[in-house]
């Protein structure tokens, strides 16, 4: 008899099991390390991770003490994700690492979260509806730049998200009250506004019978209970007042409707402007596999209905409803496999042909989509290039307004000793020239009293153009580095000059 074929390696095996997950994981890291600045959005975490690790028990030193934002946010993402960042943050302590890589670090931890919790959900994707719909959906992943791009943002909302795809795993699995457990614990502790997905959700599983209405009550209450108190105990801590973070953040933005101060959108925006955005080529394909394949429509149908839901709220951001897209992309993934599998058909071969040709498109619009958002921190690279452009060891002051705060600066990119900053708000133009800033970062292009040395470009608009490339980025001076006229070692320097 023959010998039996040999196995497959260690390294085959490995590659079998996990070489989805690090695909996924070598694009959103890919992603960071390319863009390691965070925006406002992202401040309070950021910041509360950052004063976790640096500050510890040392609450009376923490930035959102003394810039708590329009409404407080919970600590416990910015704890858990800190406390798993601890060990490689401490090794690049030892090293005198810059602290930017410590913001490196505890992104690539955010990420790895989100991609777990996203392998669990594909994993039952599989189990449901075979290895075609598994590749696709990785694939449909894989070119969506928001969903990678965001998976290491430390944001609310994608905090939420690990939770949130746990819940679909979970579901999947016909595990369902453990469904709504995790989507409580996202509600409750994260993104007040999961409470629309736990309600689509929960009324779909009532009226299908996946339990009954006294042992849903008996969970949500039982665990929304322990999640609030758990939270109220950690962020009265850390805030140093009585609160419930998500409960003010749902007052702020539901009952006083606050957050349309900060822009509204029409009432269909999430459906004709993020979502096709969001998710390309996807958006049309997870219509047409909701068609194709009617066990997915139980599953589709409450995501749906969330973003329906919560397009009554007049603010509207691609951030707020990212959590249906994983969902939506299954839907996706079952027409892009029925299209493969029948590729071979007359007529079937023409749509399989101009889906790859959509495929396509989608990846030059991500890749677009990544040029634009590497040239959307302006704040992040005028710091960088001064501690770059200054490397003498006198005592030096730099300013920083609310425009490069918001566009990149955060205390991981802070420098040490002789370097230090300020975020004073409120100071006019006329005014700097009578304080002692060595440096200042700011939108101006001339204050009196300084000299400007340099302009960092920021991304402005896409401008489509009558030749190859067929579409180019307009970028403008956004943030402009100046130095005192009184210190003469910053004018012997060799400075670019302002634009």
């Amino acid at each position: 008899m023959a010998p039996p074929p040999p196995g497959p390696t260690p390294a085959a095996r490995l590659l079998r099991e996990y070489g989805w997950d690090l695909m996924l994981g070598s694009i959103a890291a890919f992603y960071a390390v390319m863009v390691p600045y965070t925006k406002v959005e992202e401040s309070f975490n950021v910041q509360a991770m950052h004063d976790i690790l640096y500050h510890n028990h040392h609450i009376d030193k923490y930035d959102h003490l003394e810039f708590p934002g329009v409404v407080p946010r919970t600590f416990i993402g910015a704890l858990v994700i800190a406390i798993l960042s601890l060990p490689a943050v401490l090794i690049m302590r030892v090293f005198q690492f810059p602290k930017i890589y410590s913001l490196l670090a505890v992104r690539l931890v955010l990420g790895c979260v989100n991609l777990t919790t996203l392998r669990l959900f594909r994993v039952e994707v599989k189990r449901k509806f075979g290895r075609h719909v598994e590749a696709f959906f990785v694939l449909l992943t894989a070119i969506q730049f928001h969903a990678l791009f965001y998976s290491t943002r430390p944001l609310p909302n994608i905090l939420a998200l690990a939770l949130v795809n746990l819940a679909y795993s979970f579901w999947f699995k016909g595990n369902y009250l453990r469904t709504l457990q995790a989507l409580i614990i996202a509600a409750v502790v994260f993104r007040c506004d999961m409470i629309l997905l736990l309600g689509t959700i929960g009324v779909a599983l009532l009226l299908s019978r996946s339990f009954s209405l006294m042992e849903a009550v008996k969970c949500c209450i039982s665990t929304a209970l322990l999640c609030i108190g758990f939270t109220v105990l950690v962020d009265s801590i850390m805030w140093q007042r009585i609160l419930w973070p998500e409960f003010e953040v749902f007052w702020f933005n539901s009952v006083l409707n606050r957050s349309s101060e900060w822009g509204t959108h029409s009432i269909h925006w999430y459906f004709t402007s993020a979502l096709p955005r969001s998710m390309l080529v996807a958006y049309p394909l997870c219509l047409v596999g909701a068609l194709l394949d009617r066990r997915i429509v139980p599953y589709v149908l409450p995501v749906t209905l969330f973003v329906v839901l919560y397009s009554k709220l007049p603010h509207k951001e691609l951030r707020f409803i990212i959590a249906a897209v994983p969902m939506l992309n299954v839907s996706a993934s079952l027409a892009a496999s029925r299209l493969y599998n029948n590729r071979k058909k007359s007529g079937w071969n023409f749509l399989y042909v101009l889906m790859l040709g959509a495929f396509l498109v989608s990846l030059g619009y991500s890749a677009v989509s990544f040029m634009a958002s590497y040239s959307n921190y302006p704040g992040g690279h005028a710091l960088k290039a001064l501690h770059v452009a200054d490397s003498s060891m006198k005592e030096k002051m730099v300013h920083i307004d609310v425009l490069t705060a918001m566009s990149g600066v955060s205390r991981f990119c802070e420098n040490e000793y002789p370097w230090r900053y300020s975020k004073e708000e409120d100071i006019s133009i006329e005014e700097y020239q009578n304080r002692n800033f060595t440096y200042l970062l700011n939108e101006h292009r001339y204050v009196s009293g300084y000299k400007c040395l340099f302009g960092v470009d920021g991304f402005s608009r896409a401008r489509i153009q009558p030749r190859f490339p067929p579409l180019s980025l307009v970028k403008v001076p956004k943030v402009f580095a100046h130095g005192s006229l009184g210190d003469p070692d910053i004018l012997s320097l060799d400075w670019p000059g302002c634009p």
